[in-house]
């Protein structure tokens, strides 16, 4: 069940958002309570995106003690391969073995419910190009901690059948076992 508070939480703040119509188009932040919000973001909202510019900057320079600092001890990453849910020991032993990585993140929106904020950003990689990254970040007494970062690549409908067909076809080959954690889709 730990794994999935993290997912529960994000999922269960992301619906009722994102499901509106004029936050889903505003590169504007919402204010506290989850509404459109136009102007400059708030001071929680102002920390909560130097947390997440921290967060590209250490992985960049592969600064780890820094990096992992953000997050909060029961966090979650999820990456952009299905099996890819890591708790915070599970990611620190992954992210340790790199060099970093690089994402520049150009389009970020921020959404304030008391003290949690749900939000998504745009970001750009030399290695892979576009990718999203979104999540929750709490407030704690530490200050803005990461509860939950997922970064995905997405992917323009046009292609998406073509791309689709191909995980189709990578997962015909994968071993049995290594497709039981992931539900079958449409």
């Amino acid at each position: 069940m730990l794994y999935l508070k993290p997912l529960l939480l994000t999922t269960a703040l992301l619906l009722p958002i994102y499901g509106h119509s004029a936050l889903a188009n505003s590169p504007q932040a919402g204010n506290q309570n989850g509404q459109e919000q136009t102007g400059q973001p708030n001071e929680n909202q102002a920390q909560a995106a130097s947390v997440l510019d921290k967060l590209h900057i250490n992985a960049a320079n592969a600064d780890w003690d820094s990096y992992f600092s953000l997050f909060s001890p029961d966090a979650g990453f999820i990456g952009t391969d299905a099996s890819e849910y890591w708790n915070m020991v599970e990611f620190e032993q992954y992210a340790r073995a790199t060099k970093g990585w690089t994402y520049q993140s150009f389009s970020r929106r921020l959404v304030q419910h008391g003290d949690v904020i749900v939000f998504d950003e745009l970001l750009e990689s030399q290695s892979y190009g576009l990718g999203r990254g979104t999540g929750t970040l709490v407030k704690t007494e530490q200050g803005w901690q990461i509860l939950q970062y997922s970064l995905s690549f997405p992917i323009p409908n046009a292609l998406a059948p073509r791309i689709t067909d191909q995980i189709k076809l990578y997962r015909k080959k994968q071993p049995a076992e290594l497709n039981k954690s992931v539900p079958e889709g449409n």
